[in-house]
C-alpha cells in the first residue's frame, strides 16, 4: 500500500497478490491519515502480475527519462528509487528466465 498526497486529498494505492494475479485499488481520501474505509474507490483492476510489474518498470523508466534522477528529488522530495527499480527489474528477469526453462 502506498499513498500520494495532493493536499489535503490523498490517493492510496492498495495492492493484493494471489499467485500470478494482482489486484490494484486506488482510493481517494480527504486526508492522508484517513482509514481506507473512509476513501472512495476511483479505480480498481485485476491484472496478471507480469502486466503490473512491466507497467511499474516502464513508468519509473519514463519518469527517469522525463525528469532525470537529479530533478526527481526536487520534485518529489525523495531520491529516485534506482536501487529498488533495478532490484525489481532483476527479480522479474530471473522469474521470466525460470518460467521459460
Amino acid at each position: 500500500m502506498d499513498s500520494l498526497e495532493a493536499e489535503p486529498t490523498a490517493y492510496r494505492w492498495i495492492f493484493y497478490r494471489e499467485g500470478d494475479d494482482s489486484w490494484v485499488r486506488v482510493l481517494e481520501l480527504r486526508h492522508g491519515s484517513d482509514h481506507d474505509n473512509k476513501g472512495t474507490e476511483i479505480w480498481s483492476a485485476q491484472l496478471p502480475l507480469g502486466a503490473l510489474v512491466r507497467a511499474v518498470i516502464r513508468c519509473f523508466d519514463e519518469v527517469a527519462r522525463s525528469y532525470g534522477e537529479s530533478s526527481y528529488r526536487s520534485k518529489w522530495g525523495e531520491h529516485f528509487p534506482r536501487t529498488d527499480l533495478e532490484a525489481l527489474r532483476r527479480l522479474w528477469s530471473a522469474r521470466r528466465q525460470h518460467d521459460d526453462a
